[in-house]
């Protein structure tokens, strides 16, 4: 290890109060943990690639981003276009009533409904879609040279975007900047017009929890079809939106709560966010139809959890969900109901148990759902986030297994006895220094931590392997010294631009807890554009974008994310020898809560849920070619384990699902489910693609 770099990890050591006798032991662990990564382990592999890297994004979904993709002579595509829901102008098509918007009931003297009983909206309209994102951007002044200072993740011919597109209205009003905003038919709508609303303008966040997505999808065994026969309609996305939204942390609903705007009443502040789609025969997401155009892509690779972005950050690193516990692996119920900061002026009270079941005289607000408010120097409050799916008596929990045993070949809902599975955002154990966060009572610290966890994950399986990985976090190097986010560099207010939610290896105490292994496999994306230059990257590469970019509707843009994915493609293509045995899979967290139109199985309690993006960047792939192979996140973990030869994570986790057999006239559904492809169709290792 270079002096350079000992002196980097003494530096961070002596910013988060580490004796001299650990950051020598630190030094030398990493060096011991960077030779534990043989290169002759990364070598021997079952196809031509010695190099994965993973790139996630932030909330879209497949329809969202490729609704109007047309593939060339030979491929098919499922989109908005190909079923003839909406015309390649943007406007609603012949089938427009497949993706039909509707109103439903859920009265709070009953308990949740997975498919309540609907009917039309009024006027036959969508609720109007409110506006979401900064009035102007988020960086100060809108100065171009601090964008530059904050961000080293895009060419310089994104920066512009990171200090332009602002909204330039009030936010929860009516997007004015959409074409007949107030008068739209209930379903898909274009969100771009090329005069008001432009691809680079920043658009407003649908809401993506746990129990809202799978109600968004109203499955039930009544809707099956031969196309569809798991029965989920996806019939009531704008209904979500509007009745419930993001959650409200056990808050009552006000009284003046309207689910339609109105100047002077209440709402959820989204309308119907979740419609809204891109058109790229129109000129938007023109990098990434550039990359599906000549690589490969999926039209059926999913989020893998309902629900946002930790749930599924854990989920794409360990292939299973993690659980409530003592922090030791024993299973414990976590706070509910309970007194926090008594005796003090920061008294409040913490339901982290999810109760979807809506609240007395309302229809469909859940009673407690949220992310949790305050922190242990303020108030804290609500924070529902937990759910025993063991337990039928659970709220929210026996439609969902009723459901799952109700289809033709009953799934199993995965749900260890007594175990309060997250299925939502709470930080993770851990610090970024292998400090145990649960247990730290900072004023600036989140109540709403899970606390540090036993399950294995595939940064287990890679050591055990003695297979190189690493986690690159944007931003790492400045949250090190600064847990809890309060001052970011040339930005300088609290923007949360590393995800630590993001990263599903701080919340593991095998990963966080031993400083060689954990300054050795999780570094700054600095380090990444290092490693690819210098020939020095590992094996397996996980790669989160800032928060400014990682293309997260409302706090970024898509085009902003494209930056990030076309600087880390144009880096490897620079590198002769290492682009010629990597694949670059770039995809996203989760659909963000927008609307798709594609097929969705269900594996177990936690998902599958809509489709998401799936670009694989590869000279070993076919141009042009889109799988149609049923895939998730864990999909990725499969295509791991089996170019290197490694067993699944653990007995319980997704990757010991098998590959999907289908039928010639259905590709899309396994007919051996719940199963999940290793997403080795993407490719043609029996041809030479000569693409540089």
């Amino acid at each position: 290890m270079k002096l350079a770099r000992l002196a980097s990890h003494a530096l961070d050591g002596l910013r988060i109060g580490l004796s001299a006798a650990a950051l020598l032991q630190l030094a030398a662990g990493a060096a011991i943990a960077n030779a534990a990564a043989t290169p002759a382990a990364a070598e021997h592999t079952h196809s031509p690639i010695r190099h994965v890297i993973v790139i996630i994004g932030e909330n879209r979904s497949f329809d969202h981003v490729f609704a109007t993709y047309v593939p060339r002579h030979g491929e098919s595509v499922w989109n908005l276009l190909s079923e003839g829901i909406i015309n390649a102008d943007g406007t609603p098509g012949p089938n427009f009533a497949k993706a039909k918007q509707q109103a439903a009931s859920d009265p709070g003297t009953d308990a949740f409904l997975l498919s309540p009983a609907k009917t039309s909206f009024p006027g036959n309209v969508l609720p109007t879609p409110l506006v979401g994102g900064p009035k102007t951007s988020y960086i100060p002044n809108d100065s171009l040279t601090i964008a530059e200072q904050s961000e080293n993740g895009l060419p310089a011919a994104y920066y512009p975007s990171l200090v332009a597109g602002g909204t330039g209205l009030t936010s929860h009003t009516p997007d004015t900047r959409i074409n007949d905003v107030n008068a739209l038919p209930p379903g898909p709508f274009q969100l771009t017009n090329g005069n008001t609303f432009f691809y680079t303008s920043y658009a407003a966040s649908p809401v993506h929890r746990f129990y809202q997505m799978w109600q968004q999808l109203d499955c039930s065994v009544a809707h099956a079809t031969e196309k569809k026969p798991s029965g989920c309609n996806s019939s009531l996305f704008s209904w979500v939106e509007v009745t419930v939204g993001a959650g409200a942390n056990g808050i009552p609903q006000p009284a003046d709560f309207s689910t339609e705007y109105a100047p002077g009443v209440r709402t959820t502040g989204e309308g119907s966010t979740a419609l809204g789609f891109y058109n790229v025969q129109q000129g938007d997401a023109p990098y990434f139809k550039s990359l599906a155009d000549h690589y490969a892509m999926s039209d059926n690779f999913h989020q893998s959890v309902n629900g946002g972005t930790g749930a599924n950050h854990v989920m794409l690193g360990h292939g299973d969900a993690l659980w409530f516990s003592d922090g030791a692996g024993h299973a414990l119920k976590p706070p509910h109901m309970t007194e926090v900061g008594m005796g003090s002026a920061n008294q409040g009270v913490v339901d982290e148990v999810e109760n979807p079941n809506p609240a007395t005289g309302t229809n469909n607000w859940y009673t407690q759902d949220g992310y949790g408010g305050g922190s242990f120097g303020s108030a804290s409050y609500g924070g529902g986030s937990y759910s025993d799916c063991s337990d039928e008596s659970q709220p929210g929990v026996a439609p969902i297994l009723k459901y799952l045993h109700s289809l033709p070949r009953p799934v199993n809902a995965n749900c260890e006895p007594g175990h309060y599975y997250l299925l939502n955002n709470y930080n993770p154990g851990y610090f970024g220094n292998g400090a145990n966060a649960f247990t730290d009572n900072n004023a600036n610290n989140t109540v709403f931590t899970i606390p540090p966890s036993s399950t294995p994950s595939i940064g287990d399986s890679l050591l055990a392997a003695h297979i190189s990985w690493k986690y690159y976090g944007d931003q790492w190097n400045n949250y090190l010294p600064d847990p809890y986010q309060l001052n970011y560099g040339a930005i300088g207010a609290q923007t949360d631009e590393y995800c630590n939610i993001c990263n599903p290896f701080q919340y593991d105490t095998s990963i966080m807890t031993n400083a060689a292994v954990r300054t050795a496999h999780i570094q700054d994306t600095e380090n990444l554009y290092a490693d690819i230059a210098k020939g020095t990257l590992p094996a397996v590469s996980f790669v989160k974008p800032s928060g400014l970019v990682d293309g997260h509707p409302s706090s970024s843009k898509l085009d902003l994310f494209e930056g990030f994915s076309k600087k880390i493609v144009d880096a490897v293509k620079a590198n002769p020898r290492l682009w010629e045995d990597t694949a670059i899979f770039i995809t996203f967290d989760e659909g963000g809560g927008y609307y798709d139109s594609g097929y969705v199985q269900p594996v177990d309690f936690f998902g599958d849920g809509t489709r998401i993006p799936l670009i694989v960047v590869s000279r070993h792939t076919r141009a042009g070619h889109i799988s149609h192979d049923y895939a998730d996140h864990v999909s990725i973990l499969k295509f791991i384990e089996r170019n290197w030869g490694l067993r699944p994570v653990t007995r319980r986790s997704r990757d010991n699902f098998p590959n999907p057999r289908t039928r010639d006239d259905n590709p899309y559904v396994p007919v051996n489910t719940p199963a999940i492809a290793d997403l080795f169709d993407l490719f043609d290792f029996d041809q030479d693609h000569d693409r540089r």
